[in-house]
């Protein structure tokens, strides 16, 4: 099992409209394939932007395909103010 980061930038002006895709997706993706969502944003807006963050833990690491297909249907590639980005992490082994 992984974690997966996803983070994006956000035009201040249209962060009132993603919102709500944004939060559909995840309670799609809860129901439909089982997993947590925890979605954050930086405290601050910068030169009119917010820096966006999805938090899926404990996933497999083929979830990408469910993630992206789950994007594509919630539409909401174009209120992002630039690419989605993904980090992906596993948890250290522990010491011996």
């Amino acid at each position: 099992m992984v974690d997966f980061y996803v983070y994006y930038k956000v035009r201040s002006v249209d962060a009132s409209r993603l919102a709500p895709l944004v939060h559909a997706m995840a309670r799609r993706l809860e129901l439909d394939a089982g997993v947590r969502v925890a979605l954050k944003r930086r405290p601050e807006d910068k030169d009119g932007l917010q820096t966006w963050m999805e938090i899926y833990p404990g996933v497999t690491e083929d979830f990408d395909e469910v993630l992206a297909r789950a994007v594509g249907e919630a539409g909401i590639d174009a209120l992002l103010a630039g690419p989605r980005r993904l980090e992906i992490f596993t948890d250290l082994p522990p010491c011996a």
